[in-house]
């Protein structure tokens, strides 16, 4: 054998291992994309009704956000509506029935009198208010005595 048909035989040698190392390169290759292909598939066949119920979904909070604009524009409508009537009301009645709640006072003061043997004791005398309450003279006075004994210990 000579020199020329060795490196013939080592060319072919490595001609076919890299052949080999080709078509197993090629095969896994073809198996990926088979796997890929199939993934795609099943990805495109769950995407697509699911962008389907997410149309549906925002179509009907599309439709729900319009029923909402348009009750909250009635409600702005009736509140407007009852500030008005209540601005009537107050500004029609309000004087008038102050007047008669004053006739109605100054009646029962002259029809209840004052007996004449009573004294005539002055409004601070009578009642002292307390955080919204009305407290006698006779509590107030005993409350008083209380406060300035507990001032001389």
């Amino acid at each position: 054998m000579s020199g020329g048909e060795v490196a013939g035989i080592l060319v072919a040698v490595f001609w076919a291992i890299l052949v080999s190392f080709l078509a197993v390169a090629l095969a896994r290759l073809a198996q990926t994309l088979r796997a890929t292909t199939k993934l795609v598939a099943d990805v495109t066949d769950q995407a697509v009704p699911l962008l389907a119920d997410a149309s549906a979904a925002v179509r009907s909070a599309q439709t729900q956000i319009d029923r909402v604009d348009a009750i909250a524009s009635d409600v702005q409508e009736v509140t407007s509506n009852a500030s008005a009537l209540s601005t009537t009301v107050a500004s029609t009645f309000g004087g008038p029935l102050v007047k008669v709640a004053a006739f109605g006072y100054g009646v029962r003061r002259a029809i209840g009198g004052r007996r004449e043997d009573a004294p005539v004791k002055s409004e601070r005398e009578r009642r002292t208010v307390i955080v919204g309450r009305t407290v006698s003279s006779a509590r107030r006075e005993k409350r008083n005595s209380r406060n300035n004994r507990g001032k001389k210990d």
